[in-house]
């Protein structure tokens, strides 16, 4: 699906917590109260009132029910009349929440969303299958499928390691990408406190990035796979917690405040076979690239999800990235990967990127710059956008 072209929707303010890894310092924080003050600061960074927006929209993959945008919105001090959705595309649901918050704008039915993800790996509900029959005891499970058969519904890691031995990506290639990206993170961790966003004394920048050597990261317990492609515990994205989340506003409204921002260009959502489920923001990227008469290289910053190094390094290879513009604070392997807010929190690195840095422009003059992130299932979302006023 493509965003349709109308009224622009623009990033105004950007903003997310730190991310922790699963059962750390946010382990008592349920995702609401992740959300709330993100939410909170983004009024205070855009000077609006409450009263201004129009709908809350959050991404979130593991609560199986509830609407923990309401609770975040409410525990925000929003307005009890400003409506609020959750939506769960899984690891793409923060991307396509804010992609969401776009087309409504664009259509004219919102002048003002807060939009983005969030999640906490460590309070998800312990899940269980009602039993069909009585006196039965139910089934508890880790995961919902993702695919009904005949298709194939792998684990998402085993996945992972396949693509690693198909496309004989080495477990030394691999621990290379995880230090790079933690040796990015490091190098931007005074630049990035401008947005985070403290919800715990406990935590005020990601706790996970670290100066990873080589020979650490090659000595990391084997996960997945064999024959010299292991994935490993540094090789794949930590379960964390974390929220993330954008202002969103009109063109008629950015004007009116005075602000610049990000000019949300096109955004995609696509699919693929769900047994490989790291190759469908393959075939996002390549329709976005043609619908904006774009190449891989119009794009100063690209945020790609590092779900898995191997998937992140598939991607960059098909699709041609300049590794200097993917990921250039450091990817999720460096600081874990929140479900649900994990697309959102490539966003708010893209806002920052482009806010604070001047690079080279593609085709239409501008700076530009690219989200991309797969799900379960076999699904992928892409975002584009561009710096500027107008």
């Amino acid at each position: 699906m493509t965003v349709a072209r109308g009224s622009a929707a623009y990033i105004i303010a950007a903003r997310r917590t730190p991310v922790a890894p699963r059962g750390g310092a946010l382990a008592h924080l349920q995702a609401d109260e992740l959300a709330a003050p993100v939410l909170k600061q983004l009024l205070k960074d855009g000077e609006l009132a409450p009263g201004s927006v129009d709908h809350v929209i959050l991404g979130n993959a593991l609560y199986a029910g509830g609407n923990p945008a309401r609770l975040a919105a409410l525990r925000a001090g929003l307005p009890v009349g400003v409506p609020a959705m959750t939506i769960d595309t899984q690891c793409c649901s923060g991307l396509d929440a804010i992609a969401l918050a776009a087309r409504m704008i664009e259509a004219g039915a919102a002048d003002c969303i807060l939009a983005g993800g969030t999640e906490s790996f460590s309070r998800a509900p312990v899940r269980m299958h009602r039993p069909a029959a009585r006196n039965s005891e139910p089934l508890p499970y880790d995961r919902p499928a993702f695919a009904p058969p005949p298709f194939a519904d792998p684990d998402l890691t085993d996945a992972a390691a396949r693509l690693a031995r198909d496309r004989k990506i080495p477990a030394t290639a691999q621990a290379d990408f995880a230090v790079a990206s933690h040796t990015k993170a490091m190098k931007a961790k005074e630049s990035r406190m401008a947005t985070l966003v403290a919800c715990s004394a406990e935590v005020v920048e990601d706790d996970f990035t670290r100066r990873l050597a080589l020979k650490t990261a090659m000595r990391a317990p084997v996960l997945a796979g064999s024959g010299g492609c292991e994935l490993t515990a540094a090789t794949i994205a930590c379960e964390a917690d974390a929220a993330a989340a954008v202002l969103l506003v009109s063109d008629k409204m950015r004007k009116r405040a005075g602000a610049s921002g990000l000019k949300i260009i096109a955004a995609k959502t696509g699919g693929c076979d769900p047994a490989d489920p790291a190759l469908a923001p393959i075939g996002v990227a390549r329709s976005l690239f043609a619908d904006l008469d774009e190449t891989a290289a119009g794009f100063d910053s690209i945020e790609l999800m590092e779900a898995y190094a191997a998937q992140a390094m598939v991607t960059i290879a098909e699709l041609g990235l300049d590794t200097d513009a993917v990921n250039r604070d450091g990817g999720a392997l460096a600081r874990g990967h929140p479900i649900g807010a994990s697309g959102a929190i490539l966003v708010t690195q893209l806002f920052e990127q482009l806010a604070r840095t001047s690079g080279n422009a593609g085709k239409s003059g501008k700076r530009r710059g690219l989200a991309l992130i797969a799900a379960a299932g076999g699904l992928g979302s892409g975002m584009a956008v561009e710096a500027g006023n107008s």
